[in-house]
Parts: structure tokens; sequence; C-alpha cells
């Protein structure tokens, strides 16, 4: 008897389980459950929602669709726009500028004999030579022998006529870089030096000391660098699109305010032939006097370049988005339609932006709330949604319209109750 009512329980709980199943899947396929994936939040009414619009977009701009926004939201929302057109661009180009060594007059010393390094005369980077100041004393056992070679023959020509052999002795001195002072104190003397001196080859400051005291050297190892800082080198970024109003020979105010030294004039002697990818400026030259050495190399500052007046297809700065990879606006074209459109920029001024490919002259651009626009043209284009709680795509949207206007109006039977 027991079995008998466990297993009636049993039969009516399967009975209920199977009966809720069965509603929650016919609520589910007539859009009636809450949770479905079915579900489509309705526009607010008196909302009109933004339509997508399918558009052939460029690659760049995929991730971005076409929309459709009412006149009365465009007003709503702030949305303003202004005409592209054609201005007349005579801004001054600037730039960032850097003090360098001048190329030309930095000088690598070395010996021309294998030896050691026995006594180093500079002792610190930045330390100030003359031409001609000692630097270090090098023992070469090579120089030490020619110069035991040169003695020999020199004794030999003074009991007869000049040879051939001093000759080629003194020519093998001065190759092994020896100095003719040098040289000619070893004939006054008839001594060979054990110690022979390296002497700074030109005035300037040590950027570089290569080597200590005591280290074994050959002609490959550099003793110092030195750099003659009475000409230095002004180096000037200037941006891709302004390279253009620069050219070898366009005068320029350079302006280092660390030095103390007051603006003053430069022309541009060299302009690199690569771009910096990392920046996307062109380095632009110019050499510099600098007696009193009040530029050092490393310091900045900047360079002004006169404006090249000429006329341009321009926009608001306002109206461009730049992503890093691209730059676009937002066209506003007829039926209220706002239309991404990839852009080519070029120069860039104070609150204009030169439009090089992509517009033409009398286009309407999106200039403000133009970030609100792209934000919904992403949304939209991804499928999501919209900001205002539309349906994400142009299905959803449709469907959301078509159902109000289908929608009986209850407002009668409402007050009836």
């Amino acid at each position: 008897m027991k079995d008998f009512g466990r297993r009636r329980v049993w039969v009516s709980a399967t009975a209920v389980i199977a009966l809720i199943v069965a509603f929650l899947f016919l609520q589910d396929q007539r859009h009636g459950w809450p949770f479905s994936r079915h579900h489509v939040t309705q526009t607010p009414i008196g909302h009109a929602a933004p339509r997508v619009l399918d558009a052939a977009m460029p690659s760049s701009a995929a991730a971005r669709a076409a929309i459709e926004v009412p006149a009365q939201q465009i007003e709503t929302l702030g949305v303003q726009f202004e005409p592209v057109e054609v201005r007349s661009l005579n801004n001054p180009v600037r730039a960032v500028a850097t003090v360098v060594a001048d190329e030309s007059r930095i000088t690598h010393v070395h010996t021309r004999v294998g030896g050691w390094l026995e006594e180093l005369y500079v002792n610190t980077t930045g330390q100030s030579v003359r031409a001609g100041q000692p630097l270090a004393a090098v023992f070469s056992q090579e120089l030490y022998s020619s110069q035991n070679e040169f003695l020999s023959a020199l004794r030999r020509a003074d009991s007869g006529p000049a040879s051939a052999v001093l000759d080629a002795a003194r020519t093998r001195l001065k190759v092994l870089g020896m100095s003719d002072a040098e040289i000619a104190g070893i004939e006054r003397t008839g001594e060979a030096r054990r110690l022979v001196t390296i002497t700074a080859p030109r005035s300037g400051i040590v950027l570089n000391r290569g080597v200590s005291a005591g280290t074994a050297i050959d002609p490959s190892t550099e003793i110092v660098t030195l750099a003659d800082l009475s000409q230095v080198w002004v180096i000037a970024e200037v941006a891709e699109a302004d390279a253009p109003q620069v050219s070898t020979g366009t005068a320029s105010s350079l302006s280092f305010p660390m030095s103390g030294r007051e603006p003053f004039a430069a022309k541009v002697e060299f302009i690199y032939p690569t771009l910096t990818e990392r920046t996307r400026t062109v380095r632009v030259r110019l050499p510099v006097p600098n007696k009193d050495g009040t530029l050092r190399p490393g310091m900045y500052g900047s360079a002004e370049f006169p404006p090249v007046a000429r006329d341009a297809l321009t926009v608001a700065r306002d109206a461009v988005i730049d992503t890093g990879e691209s730059q676009h606006v937002f066209v506003h074209t007829s039926e209220n339609i706002l239309e991404p459109r990839q852009v080519k920029v070029g120069a860039r001024l104070a609150d204009r932006v030169e439009i090089l490919e992509g517009l033409t002259p009398g286009d309407h651009v999106v200039t403000t709330g133009v970030f609100l626009i792209d934000s919904e043209s992403r949304l939209r284009a991804s499928g999501g949604t919209g900001h205002s709680g539309h349906g994400g795509g142009k299905a959803n949207a449709e469907s959301a319209r078509d159902d109000r206007e289908s929608a009986p109006t209850d407002e009668p039977a409402q007050h009836a109750h």
C-alpha cells in the first residue's frame, strides 16, 4: 500500500514538472519570457531612434556605421555643423629644437702602433683641451725600434753623403705618428725616446675617454673623443605636414631660454632625407656659431620658420577624430544622415586642420557633439545597444518602430477601468 502511495506522488510530481517546462517553452516561443534572447527594449515614446544605414565604408572606418538622426534629436543633442571651405593658411611653422655637436668638428684620437698607455693626462670627460696639448704617453716596442733604426741611419749619413736609407727611416717615424718636432728632438739628442706623447689635434672638450692608464692598446683603440664646440648644430624636428614649407636656405628664429641668450637667427643648411617614424617629423639642420659656449649639446629650445601663404581646404579641429592610425569626420548628408568618412590631414593649426583628401568644398561636417555621434556609430556598427536604450542593430530598431506604429491605443480602456 505504501509503495502504491509513493508511486502516485512521483507520477504527480513528474506531471507538474512537465507542465511547467511546457509553459516556459511556449512563453519563450511567444516572446513572453522576461529573460528571453528575443527580448527587444521598446524605444520611449517621443524619442525617435537613430536608424543604422548600410554603407560601404573604407576598411579603416569599418568599425563605424552611418546613422540617421531625426532633426528634433539633432537639436536636442546640441549637434552642430559647419561647411568645409577653402581658407588662406599663413601660420608660421614651429618646431622643437635641440643643440648637438657639429659632427664635422668631432675628432677620435688613436695611436698608429700597438703598445701600452703608460700615462693619461686627460682624467675626466668634459675637460677642455687646446690644440697640441699632451693627452697621453705611450710605450711601443715597434716605435722604439724604428727610432733606433733612424739613429743608425743618421750616424751613417754623418760619415758620408745622405742616403735613401735615412729618408726612409724618417718617413717611417712620421707614418707611425711622430711629429717633425719629435723627430728633430731625436736628431738633436741622439737618443730614442722610450715614451711617445699623443697630443690633441684640435682644441675642444673631451666627449669620451675610452681607456685608462696602464691599458694595452692598438690602432683600433680610441683613447679620447674631442669635440670643437665653437660651432654647433641645431636640429629642428619639423612636423611631416609642415615640411613642405621649409627648404634649404630658409631663415629661422631660434630660442634657447636656458642658455641666457637672446633669440637669434639662423638658416637651414641641410634637410635630412628620412622621416623619424616615432615622431613623424623631418629633421632640419642649422649651423650656429657658439664662441661663448652658451649653447651646450643636449639643450632644448624652439625654432620658428616664417609662414608661406597658401590656400587650403580646412575644417574645425574638433571635427576630426584621430585614432592614431587614421582620421575621420562625420559628414551631414541629405535626410539627416551622418556618414563617417576617412580623411587625410595636412597642417594642424591652432583651431583648424588642413584636409588633403576625403572632403570637397561645401560638405557639412559635425563640429559639436562629434564624440557622441562617433560612439553611437561604433556601437551601431558592432550590433550593440544604442545609448538611448534602442535595439542594437537595424532590424531591432525598425522592429521596435513597427511595433509602436501597429500597437492599438489602450488609453480609453484604461480610463474605463
